[in-house]
């Protein structure tokens, strides 16, 4: 059984539960099929619920607990607790008006690691922007956005990125390419407080930024901006997140993610060191 730590997220759960149910199942050599005839669902039911991207009902992982002979009051209890755990809603829910159920699933994940590493291409990546530059890349979504819901999905940028300042949030390892520097977001005063909100950032003990520099010319990161997020619980497996216009891609298997680790700790060695990442942040801000 996989303790779940204060402030673990119900996305989070929803995985140590699903991943759980799964190894139950297997240990009793039932199939999914099986399994979903037993709960009145279907096998691909059953297959979203073991990689957890869907909610419990209680009911059913009583069911299935029953049917996978696990009949200790203790055992069950705690299952079933992280149920009702699960189903809990994140305080992200309360920006649904303003949040695609794509990036829900991401945030959820984001609350709960304990290394967040990411590389970004083009702007500054979201957990280290600054509000006004936030403010600047909202205005300029097509179709233009009403100034009450541009206001509220700065808000929730802003809300994701208290996580690090918390004393209790994931350690954030950020590479950011030259371009995304380089490139005017908002005018000259916009990214004079952005620079400049990196180099506050890069003095916190739980967040290291690099720069992966012009001169270096072509590099491991060929393939765009991704970010990579491992969690605390043994159980849970690394997460590659691919976020694309419309949706996100979620690569969990390990030799996807291995390529992507290796990418990223490739872009880590040929990046500017923190250091001289803090020396060209400051004479970018002298430009300016």
């Amino acid at each position: 059984m996989t303790t779940v730590q204060p402030g673990s997220g119900s996305m989070v759960r929803r995985i140590l539960l699903g991943s759980q149910l799964r190894r139950l199942r297997e240990g009793c050599g039932i199939t999914r099929e099986d399994a979903g005839y037993a709960i009145r669902a279907s096998e691909s039911k059953i297959s979203r619920m073991e990689l957890g991207r869907v909610s419990f009902k209680e009911r059913d992982v009583a069911d299935l607990l029953s049917l996978y002979g696990v009949h200790d009051g203790g055992e069950r209890e705690a299952l079933l607790g992280l149920v009702r755990e699960a189903n809990k809603s994140g305080w992200w829910h309360s920006f649904n008006d303003v949040l695609p159920g794509w990036f829900q699933t991401y945030i959820g994940l984001e609350e709960a690691a304990a290394l967040i590493r990411t590389y970004e291409v083009q702007f500054v990546p979201g957990l280290l922007q600054c509000e006004a530059y936030a403010r600047a890349i909202f205005g300029q979504s097509r179709p233009v956005l009403a100034e009450e819901e541009l206001d509220r999905r700065v808000s929730l940028r802003m809300r994701r990125q208290s996580m690090l300042t918390g004393g209790q949030g994931p350690r954030l390892w950020a590479v950011i390419d030259e371009a995304a520097l380089r490139r005017p977001v908002g005018g000259p005063e916009v990214m004079r407080a952005q620079v400049q909100h990196l180099l506050d950032l890069a003095e916190q003990p739980n967040v290291v930024i690099q720069v992966m520099p012009f001169r270096f010319g072509a590099h491991a990161g060929e393939s765009g901006a991704f970010s990579i997020l491992r969690f605390p619980e043994q159980d849970l497996a690394d997460v590659v997140y691919l976020e694309q216009l419309t949706s996100a891609l979620y690569l969990d298997k390990r030799d996807d993610v291995d390529e992507y680790v290796q990418v990223m700790e490739r872009l880590c060695v040929d990046s500017l060191t923190p250091q001289q990442t803090t020396d060209l942040l400051a004479a970018i801000l002298k430009e300016r």
